[in-house]
């Protein structure tokens, strides 16, 4: 039986598809052993196991290597824009699963490498970090909107519903994220997890509701 001319076409696309998932593999692990500035695209390309001209072939420069990493990290959290506000449903259950969708996210093993190979960077490089943090805000917008549409419901109390998504969700981070970020530390177990999520939330509602 003949082969179909997609079948060869679809087989290459696997292929590089593979070749640039490993460069992006390669990269993370590079830029958070050694930096930015030491990690050159010849050990890139040496810890992918691919030649220096395919390193470049999918990203001309290390700069938009390093871009396409942060890209990644933003949107590893896009999936918290799909939770809207649903009017007459508990906004304790609401918020419980908009929260855990997001300690899901903050314990997630590659969302911790990124994020720890983007902040290294950024402590060097002031303009990237604005960048960054400005990319980021509006990917955790989904938090903010989510306030914004409770409180037009009448369910939350009026206030700046930013300032109240970073209070939310700082209080996960000091405990699910900085410390795994910054010392290394475990993820949390599933029962502190739960335990931290639902503390937050009940303390959220006992100021805001």
């Amino acid at each position: 039986m003949p082969t179909s001319p997609a079948a060869p076409a679809a087989v290459t696309q696997r292929l590089t598809d593979r070749k640039r998932h490993a460069i992006l593999t390669a990269a993370i692990a590079e830029f958070r052993a050694s930096g930015f500035e030491a990690t050159s695209m010849d050990k890139i390309a040496a810890s992918a196991g691919v030649s220096k001209r395919t390193v470049y072939n999918h990203f001309p420069s290390k700069d938009e290597l390093f871009a396409q990493i942060l890209h990644q990290l933003w949107d590893s959290s896009a999936a918290l824009m799909a939770i809207a506000y649903r009017s007459g449903v508990p906004l304790r259950e609401q918020l419980l699963e908009l929260m855990s969708q997001k300690m899901a996210l903050l314990q997630d093993g590659h969302f911790l490498d990124l994020a720890r190979v983007a902040i290294a960077e950024t402590i060097h490089s002031p303009a990237r970090a604005q960048d960054m943090v400005a990319r980021l805000s509006d990917k955790e917008e989904g938090v903010t909107a989510w306030l914004r549409a409770a409180q037009a419901d009448g369910k939350l109390l009026k206030a700046d519903p930013l300032f109240s998504a970073t209070l939310l969700q700082g209080q996960m981070k000091t405990f699910a994220f900085w410390p795994q970020v910054t010392m290394g530390q475990p993820p949390l177990p599933p029962a502190v997890q739960r335990q931290v999520v639902e503390t937050a939330v009940d303390m959220f509602l006992a100021y805001y509701a």
